[in-house]
């Protein structure tokens, strides 16, 4: 529930990935190269998967609007791979990302509808699929994001 950010009542992931940002700029001077944040990033997805299977397992929903660590895990995978950068151009992946999250055009809604029809009674991976599922949509939504962010710095 990223920290109790989450726990917004009000757009918990747009709180989420505000602080993804304010945690990504807290830590980004330990990180020290490319294959530390890579290392972060992996680690924080397969740990996401699993906290995100657990959580919506408990839970008891598919995607429960609490769970905001895959906006944070893919929202440091945007500012990693933006770097270097202005902060202005982070504030531009931050709208960027939180339209594709939010509205969910194309590929997004796609990954979003993906599993989120799984039958927990029936599917032994059913919870597994769901907490993967929670995380995809949110990584779909970062490429998109990085793609627009691409072709903006090539014009």
């Amino acid at each position: 529930m990223g920290f109790g950010s989450g726990l917004s009542p009000v757009a918990p992931g747009t709180v989420g990935t505000l602080w993804a940002w304010a945690a990504f700029l807290w830590f980004q001077p330990y990180l020290h190269g490319d294959v530390a944040y890579a290392a972060v990033l992996g680690v924080s997805v397969m740990l996401g998967w699993w906290v995100c299977t657990i959580t919506a397992r408990n839970l008891r929903v598919h995607d429960p609007a609490s769970v905001v660590w895959d906006e944070i895990v893919a929202f440091w995978l945007i500012l990693w791979l933006i770097e270097p950068t202005t902060g202005w151009e982070q504030l531009a992946a931050f709208a960027l990302f939180r339209f594709f999250d939010a509205v969910k055009p194309g590929p997004v809604g796609w990954a979003d509808r993906l599993y989120r029809g799984v039958d927990t009674v029936r599917d032994p991976a059913a919870w597994r699929k769901a907490g993967w599922g929670i995380m995809l949509d949110d990584l779909v939504a970062a490429f998109c994001t990085l793609l627009v962010l691409a072709l903006w710095r090539a014009w």
